[in-house]
């Protein structure tokens, strides 16, 4: 896949190009306008069947090629793109179908943004895109980008389009801050498009400014795609934003100035966190950007995020944030406890599950905290699982109630707060560094040594999916096997995570971030 010698550009040809690719749309044209980014509208992603092509639309009249490039180029290896100048729309060619799901998928969640403008991403019904290659500015543009993604170092052009594929580090200065920002307002909204793992704050020629580092690159694009130009409360403190020089921050304390939310072990130095200025800012002005970003996740209520900002304290009389999920339109056939905690536990720790008794396709879910419970959101609702594509939102349950001694109901609820599969108990483990998207790539560790490729196709197949690819990492205590689909992916994770392998090991399974 390395190399220039497979990357076509597309220019337009003249009216028959176009034709081509009207059936693409004609299918759209029953999706209203307007930007809220509704589930309706995120439903309709799914009326063509999964392509490596991806029509894009209502693209601002200025957006040039290497920013459409940008929207794929977290995912994976962009090959070929058309851009219909006229129409405000293009056609991205990913490298591989696998790589356009996880695209397709990512952006359900989080509304993509170009200058600050939704625009709409679904799968084209062409299989692949046949042009010219006459567009030079446009094939330098992908060359580099090319060159990049084989190790090779980009050209001015698409510099800024590929800081984004290098630094999981944002840099934010707020402009017209008529109210108090505070570091955990920041969290609190940037979390909605990944881990926030650290942040530092301080002012520089009389200017509140951050910076704030991500899990992973992918999570900084999309943050500055989303909310560059955004305002924090109704027109005042404005978010600009751009990638630091910087791939990781060094954090010394915990305090209201900077926080690194991978060790809650350091000291808090000097500055102590002060919950007056978060709580008053907040509730100052309810019609914060936490309810505003176009596609981004249920608003807060101004108390909940109050007490959330103060460091998910839930104060007196008031609700605090809660790390409480409802999931709906679950296959209640299939659904138990145990399986909605193995696929949750992914993004956080799960503490208790409970499927409703009367309303048994619904389940409560409380994860550790808010934070994590936000996460878990992002990348899980609108997934397929048993068939079905599952809802999740935040509940207004703060916890999640067990039975009362002595009753039975029939292993609905289930406490796993001591359970030894929690991903994230320890400070600063790899595990906050790993958490991607649900792809059809899984990542598998703890492979016992006598164990062969045979062995693992044979066990996923009989997960009740389709073994596409697998590859062994040098060591041969981890490898990556690509199933069909997500929902066959999503699948094998819920049956073979913690698989016993023999001997006492046990197979741990993740989503990757990679493809074979």
């Amino acid at each position: 896949m390395d190399g220039t010698s497979d990357v076509a550009v597309g220019v337009k040809r003249g009216s028959d190009e176009l034709s081509l690719y009207s059936s693409s749309s004609s299918a759209l044209s029953s999706i209203t306008d307007g930007s809220n980014g509704s589930d309706s509208k995120k439903l309709r992603v799914e009326e063509a069947p999964p392509s490596r092509v991806l029509h894009i639309r209502k693209l601002p009249n200025e957006a040039s090629e290497t920013e459409v490039i940008a929207l794929g180029l977290p995912f994976g290896k962009v090959t070929n793109i058309l851009t219909l100048k006229g129409k405000n729309q293009a056609f991205l060619e990913m490298g591989t179908e696998e790589t356009a799901v996880t695209m397709v998928n990512y952006y359900t969640t989080v509304t993509p943004h170009i200058r600050n403008v939704p625009v709409f991403i679904q799968y084209s019904n062409h299989k692949e895109l046949k042009t010219d290659s006459g567009n030079q500015r446009t094939q330098a543009v992908l060359q580099a980008v090319s060159a990049v993604q084989s190790g090779g170092s980009p050209s001015s052009d698409v510099q800024e389009a590929l800081a984004a594929a290098s630094s999981p580090v944002l840099r934010i200065i707020i402009d017209n801050m008529f109210y108090p920002v505070t570091l955990d307002v920041l969290q609190q909204i940037f979390s909605k498009f990944g881990t926030v793992m650290k942040i530092i704050t301080f002012t520089k020629n009389n200017q509140f400014q951050a910076l704030l580092q991500f899990s992973e690159p992918v999570n900084a694009q999309q943050a500055k795609l989303a909310l560059d130009g955004q305002n924090i409360y109704n027109s005042c403190c404005t978010l600009r934003i751009d990638f630091s020089k910087l791939v990781n921050l060094n954090v010394k304390y915990n305090n209201d100035k900077s926080r690194d939310y991978t060790r809650p072990e350091l000291p808090a130095g000097d500055g102590q966190p002060n919950l007056e200025s978060s709580i008053n800012a907040f509730n100052k002005d309810s019609g914060s950007l936490l309810g505003k970003i176009p596609g981004a996740l249920n608003p807060l209520s101004a108390a909940a995020a109050a007490a959330a900002a103060a460091g998910r304290v839930a104060l007196s009389g008031q609700n605090g944030s809660s790390g409480v999920l409802l999931v709906s339109n679950l296959n209640e056939e299939m659904v138990t406890p145990q399986s909605l905690f193995t696929l949750f536990g992914v993004y956080g720790d799960v503490q208790r599950v409970k499927i409703l008794y009367n309303k048994k396709d619904s389940a409560l879910i409380q994860m550790s905290d808010g934070n994590q419970a936000q996460l878990a959101m992002s990348h899980l609702n609108g997934q397929k699982m048993n068939g079905k594509i599952i809802r999740v939102t935040l509940s207004k349950h703060q916890t999640v109630a067990l039975p009362r001694d002595g009753l039975d109901d029939q292993g609905l609820t289930k406490d796993f707060n001591n359970s030894p599969l929690h991903r994230f108990k320890k400070p600063g483990s790899k595990n906050f560094q790993n958490i991607f998207p649900p792809s059809a790539t899984l990542h598998l560790s703890n492979v016992p040594q006598d164990v062969t490729e045979e062995d693992l196709r044979l066990l996923f197949s009989n997960a009740g999916g389709t073994v596409k690819a697998f590859k062994f990492f040098q060591d041969r205590k981890m490898a990556l096997i690509q199933m069909t689909t997500v929902e066959e992916a999503i699948q094998a994770l819920i049956d073979l995570h913690n698989y016993n392998m023999g001997g006492s090991q046990h197979l741990r399974v993740s989503f990757s971030k990679s493809t074979i």
